[in-house]
């Protein structure tokens, strides 16, 4: 017998249920105005680490705009041919996200590059001014994500796109205050690598968790062996099979079992109980149990190897 449980739940994810579509509402209209700004006064000071940022934030509007879109999708009711609904966009869009993150990044070092080699006369002054405005925007439009950063990887990166921002432009800041008092062009470049290197380190992480939720791994803060236990300790259960547990979003995160339990299968209120154990205790909000009670007749799933 097959039971499934709290369809509704958000995996124990408090921050899951808010609604983040007039942060990303401000967040996009933002930044979009302030790329424009960025590239006209970037054009005008000759600055590659002003278009540069501006090049970046560009691609986190884009960011911006597909982690918004995932959590509106993620809300759309089940169909009979997606029978989740729409959950899994929030992991596809951290997924690209990141995976844009870092492309745009490959670009910003390779114009550098270039600039440290051929160093252009640059505008200081402007340069502080327009990316000194950013630190203000980044950081403003970051703090609307802050909450939700440890519950949803897809706030995270809409959160990890703004905070990186923040510190592209103090960045450009600093390299603009280097050639008002000094005259180094070659300053403008540099901080540009230092600044793509920083974004990379901090954006591994959101690559690297999002790729595994596509993948269907354990999510992150599960410890499977501590389900295993719990399950394989219950009452009546002399064996456990054909474990898994996969985030179905970036907040929704799902377990199947089978429970071989000889005596007998207990009853309706056992599977409640062990369901909201198993959301309450590793917030997990999607269980289904099958519990095998004939032990003459094995499961074909029973091996580990088998999936």
């Amino acid at each position: 017998m097959s039971r499934d449980h709290n369809h509704h739940d958000h995996a124990g994810h408090s921050h899951g249920t808010i609604d983040y579509g007039k942060a990303f509402a401000i967040g996009v209209s933002l930044n979009l105005a302030y790329v424009i700004v960025q590239v006209v006064f970037g054009i005008r000071a000759n600055s590659v680490a002003l278009l540069a940022d501006a090049a970046h934030n560009l691609s986190d509007v884009l960011g911006l705009a597909l982690a918004w879109g995932a959590i509106v999708l993620a809300k759309r009711r089940p169909t009979q041919r997606f029978t989740y609904g729409l959950r899994g966009s929030s992991i596809l869009a951290a997924l690209a996200n990141g995976a844009f993150l870092l492309l745009v990044t490959g670009g910003i070092v390779w114009e550098a590059v270039q600039r440290l080699f051929d160093p252009a006369p640059v505008s200081g002054k402007t340069v502080i001014a327009i990316a000194a405005l950013g630190i203000v925007i980044n950081l403003g439009t970051a703090l609307l994500f802050r909450a939700g950063r440890k519950d949803d990887l897809n706030i995270r990166g809409a959160y990890l796109h703004m905070a990186a921002d923040a510190a592209v432009s103090l960045g450009v800041v600093l390299a603009g205050i280097g050639i008002v008092f000094t005259g180094w062009l070659w300053l403008d470049p540099t901080v540009s690598l230092i600044v793509g290197a920083v974004i990379v380190f901090g954006t591994w992480g959101l690559l690297r968790d999002s790729v595994r939720l596509a993948l269907d791994a354990v999510p992150e803060g599960i410890e499977i062996d501590r389900v295993r236990s719990y399950l394989a300790a219950l009452p009546g259960v002399t064996e456990l099979h054909d474990l898994h547990i996969w985030g179905m979003s970036t907040t929704e995160n799902a377990l199947t079992v089978h429970l071989v339990m000889p005596e007998g299968h207990p009853g309706d209120p056992f599977v409640a109980n062990v369901c909201q154990h198993v959301r309450d205790a590793f917030r997990i909000g999607h269980t289904t149990i099958q519990v095998e009670t004939d032990p003459a007749h094995p499961c074909e799933l029973a091996p580990e190897h088998v999936v």
